[in-house]
């Protein structure tokens, strides 16, 4: 799936579905950073995508609370 369509698809979740996604991206990135620790880490890529993912959802809930917030 190209980084495009991704984020279209993120963009199409609701904020229950985007939550559950930043909790799932948040323990990819612990995980990640563990085997950084312990030198188990072979692609020092996914730890990159990992927190770029996790910012981008940030970003969407951010959005979306702020446009509900102005919505009323």
């Amino acid at each position: 799936m190209k980084s495009s369509e991704a984020k279209k698809a993120l963009r199409a979740k609701s904020p229950a579905d985007l939550q559950t996604e930043l909790e799932a991206l948040l323990k990819e990135q612990f995980g990640l950073r563990m085997q950084a620790a312990t030198q188990q880490l072979t692609n020092n890529t996914k730890l990159r995508s990992a927190r770029r993912g996790v910012a981008r959802v940030k970003t969407l809930i951010h959005q979306h609370k702020k446009s509900e917030a102005k919505n009323g």
